[in-house]
């Protein structure tokens, strides 16, 4: 079931005589249980097609559904979202933890009694029972955060979401804040998830949807799309190799650069080594595209090229 239904929405800004395009037919769906990474560079329309979502921008064209309900004609279904915003923008700094959450569970609905209990049991999965009654301006970042993600949960929202949240935390914290992503989209969440930090959310979702020019350059699984990229499956680095072993290598398929030979193929490594035998090797791994490399790739070429293609490998091979 999609919890999140984004269909076509453009948004256009005019200023002193001159109209930009913010977005541009940008259509995304989130499953529960399901983290989906929103990417783009500075200015590509990420922002604005999120506040489309948060019903705090209406499109000029398109719809937006949460659950079922369309947040600019329903403001009900924005009861149905959660939302942690970059810095911890989404709590009273003057307030403490427990006072943050009562009064953010009240303010969504939730009777005092309720909100209350749901404050105690969300500090104490959180492991911050003991900072309960601590101003949140005196907690660590990380600490924060987790107070931010709790504030967001209170009342049990099927969406949730994240804006750059493990942005400037320290490793600890870090491994904290993805752990508790983790759990919050197993528990049945769909999770939009916005960060500059792509190791993040190459780890962190399901899918990816890359923004660039206001347009969506791609959208699809996560290990889909770094296997669409990766040009081999193995690469094989070695001190020399003779030109007749080279031949009989790219007679099997594999792809030769020198004295590196990159295998797309994964049932060709074992005849690779038979070829190879018994030179010496330096070194054996896999070879796989990063979602920067990906992101990098697509938002840097020209629009009209930014399209989702099979990778031109030497000697004519795509993988």
């Amino acid at each position: 079931m999609s919890l999140l239904q984004v269909h076509h929405l453009h948004k256009a800004y005019r200023a002193q005589g001159k109209t930009t395009r913010a977005v541009k037919d940008v259509s995304l769906e989130i499953e529960a249980k399901q983290v989906l990474a929103f990417l783009g560079p500075n200015g590509a329309g990420k922002t604005t097609t999120i506040k489309m979502i948060a019903g705090l921008v209406l499109p000029d064209e398109g719809t937006v559904s949460i659950a079922g309900r369309d947040p600019h004609r329903q403001p009900q279904a924005l009861r149905s979202v959660g939302a942690v915003l970059e810095g911890s923008r989404n709590l009273y700094w003057r307030l403490t933890p427990s006072e943050n959450l009562e009064y953010f569970g009240v303010l969504r609905g939730l009777s005092r009694r309720v909100a209350r209990q749901r404050s105690r049991a969300l500090l104490e999965r959180f492991e911050l029972s003991h900072k309960s009654t601590t101003r949140v301006q005196k907690l660590s970042r990380g600490m924060q955060q987790k107070v931010a993600i709790a504030v967001a949960l209170i009342h049990e929202p099927p969406l949730l979401l994240l804006d750059e949240p493990t942005l400037g935390l320290d490793v600890e914290a870090t491994q904290t804040v993805k752990r508790l992503v983790r759990e919050i989209a197993s528990e049945g969440r769909a999770i939009l998830l916005t960060t500059h930090q792509l190791d993040i959310a190459e780890e962190l979702s399901d899918r990816v949807a890359i923004i660039n020019n206001g347009e969506i350059v791609t959208e699809q699984p996560t290990k889909a799309l770094i296997q669409q990229f990766s040009r081999a499956v193995y690469r094989v680095e070695l001190s020399e190799l003779p030109d007749d072993r080279s031949a009989k290598l790219m007679a099997l398929g594999a792809i030769v650069e020198g004295t590196v030979i990159h295998i797309p193929d994964p049932a060709l490594l074992y005849p690779v080594l038979e070829v190879l035998n018994p030179l010496p090797i330096i070194r054996l791994e896999t070879e796989r595209a990063t979602l920067t490399d990906i992101f990098l790739k697509l938002t840097q070429a020209p629009p009209a090229q930014a399209t989702l293609t099979p990778m031109n490998v030497p000697g004519g091979a795509h993988v």
